[in-house]
C-alpha cells in the first residue's frame, strides 16, 4: 500500500476537523463544513477519513463494518494515521466506522455506556451520500431551538425506531456521527427524532 499523507497541516487541520464534529454533536441537525481527506483508501469516504483521523489516537479502538473491513488498505491507513488498533468487536469499540449505514447492525451491538460512565459507549461514524435530499427527520432537544430537520441519505428504513430506543437509554446509549460530502452532523442520544409528517 502506498501511503497517502493525511491532513496537510497536521495540527490545524485535525483541529478544524474535531471543532467541526464539537459543533455538529452542540447543534444537532446542523451541517458542519470538513476538509475531507482525498487520499484515503476505498470505501473510506474522505469526510470520514478526516473525522477518524481528528477523533483517533493510539489509545482508540475502531471497529470497521465489513465493507470497509474487506478492504485492508483501509485499515492499514488508519492504523498508520491514528495508531488506533482495529478491533473485531463491536462492543469494544470507541468508534465505528460504518460505510453501509443501510445495513447497520443493532446499537445493543455497540458499547452503550454506564450510567456511572456514559462516556464508556460507541461513537458511529456513518458515511452517507448525502446529508441531503433523504426522508426528512424531525429533532428536537438540548442544543435545538424549537425543532430543527436533517435529510441525510442511506439511513436505515427504520432508524427513528432504532434512534428512539437509543434515546429512551439516556444518559446510556450511542452517539451519530453523519459524513457526507457537504460536512458532518451529529445525531446525539440526546436528540428526539420524528419522521416529519
Amino acid at each position: 500500500m502506498a501511503v497517502a499523507l493525511a491532513f496537510a497541516d497536521p495540527v490545524r487541520d485535525a483541529q478544524a476537523a474535531f471543532r467541526a464534529v464539537m459543533n455538529a454533536m452542540a447543534r444537532p441537525g446542523s451541517v458542519q463544513p470538513v476538509a475531507g481527506l482525498t487520499g484515503a483508501p476505498a470505501p473510506l469516504s474522505p469526510t470520514a477519513a478526516a473525522i477518524a483521523v481528528a477523533l483517533a489516537d493510539y489509545e482508540t479502538p475502531l471497529w470497521l463494518d465489513p465493507a470497509l473491513a474487506a478492504a485492508p488498505d483501509v485499515g492499514a491507513w488508519l492504523t498508520f494515521h491514528t495508531g488506533a488498533r482495529i478491533v473485531a468487536e463491536p462492543a469494544r469499540a470507541a468508534f465505528a466506522l460504518v460505510a453501509e449505514p443501510a445495513a447497520l447492525p443493532d446499537f445493543a451491538t455497540f458499547a452503550q455506556g454506564t450510567d456511572v460512565y456514559p462516556d464508556r459507549s460507541t461513537t458511529l461514524i456513518l458515511q452517507v451520500a448525502s446529508l441531503t435530499g433523504g426522508p426528512v427527520l424531525r429533532l428536537s432537544g438540548p442544543g435545538i431551538s424549537g425543532h430543527a430537520h436533517l435529510a441525510a441519505t442511506s439511513l436505515p428504513a427504520d432508524i427513528t425506531a432504532h434512534l428512539a430506543a437509543n434515546h429512551a437509554l439516556f444518559p446510556r446509549g450511542v452517539d451519530l456521527v453523519l459524513a457526507g460530502p457537504e460536512g458532518v452532523a451529529a445525531l446525539p442520544r440526546t436528540t428526539r427524532v420524528t419522521e416529519e409528517a
